[in-house]
C-alpha cells in the first residue's frame, strides 16, 4: 500500500449493502428509478452476461452489488429469489415516505405494508423490490421519549375492545 492509498476509501466509512441480484443489470435501472440511485460503477463478470461487481449509490449511502453465481456457492443461489426470501431489510430515511413508497411502487415494487404513523414517531412503511430484496422506508415525524414510546407501543399492541 503507498502512503497515498487510504486503507478506507473516501465515503465508504459505514456499513455498506452488498446485495446479490438475479438481472444485476435490471437490478441497477431498477434502483435509479425507485430510490433516485446513481451508478457509480459496474465490473461485467468475464462470461460478458453477469456483473461481478457493481456500486450505486442511494443518498449518502453506497449499496454494492452482484448477480448470483450459483457456481462459486456449491451450486445454490444466494440470492433472496433463490432462497425464497430473506430476513433482512434494508431502512432508508427519506423527507417523504409516502411519495417515495408511491415512486418504488410504479418503479416495480411491491407495497408489503402501506406507509402509516408508527408508534415511535415515524412515518413508516415496507416495499419488496423485483429481486426480493425488503426496504422499509420512513420519515421521521415526531420526537418522543423514551416514556412515550413505550406507551404509543402499548397502545398499538392493546386487544381491541
Amino acid at each position: 500500500m503507498s502512503k497515498s492509498t487510504q486503507p478506507i476509501p473516501a465515503g465508504h466509512e459505514n456499513l455498506i449493502p452488498h446485495l446479490v441480484c438475479e438481472r444485476c443489470s435490471e437490478a441497477i435501472e431498477f434502483y435509479k428509478k425507485a430510490f433516485g440511485a446513481e451508478e457509480i460503477h459496474r465490473m461485467p463478470a468475464p462470461d460478458g452476461h453477469r456483473i461481478m461487481h457493481a456500486a450505486i449509490r442511494i443518498g449518502h449511502s453506497f449499496v454494492f452489488l452482484v448477480d448470483d453465481f450459483p457456481e462459486f456457492c456449491g451450486g445454490k443461489s444466494s440470492s433472496p429469489t433463490g432462497l425464497k426470501g430473506t430476513p433482512v431489510t434494508i431502512h432508508h430515511y427519506v423527507e417523504n415516505v409516502d411519495a417515495a413508497i408511491k415512486q418504488a411502487e410504479d418503479a416495480g415494487a411491491t407495497v408489503v405494508m402501506p406507509a402509516q404513523d408508527m408508534f415511535w414517531g415515524d412515518r413508516y412503511g415496507i416495499v419488496t423490490d423485483p429481486y426480493g430484496h425488503k426496504w422499509s422506508l420512513a420519515t421521521h415525524i415526531k420526537d418522543l421519549t423514551p416514556d412515550e414510546m413505550r406507551e404509543g407501543m402499548k397502545a398499538a399492541f392493546a386487544p381491541a375492545k
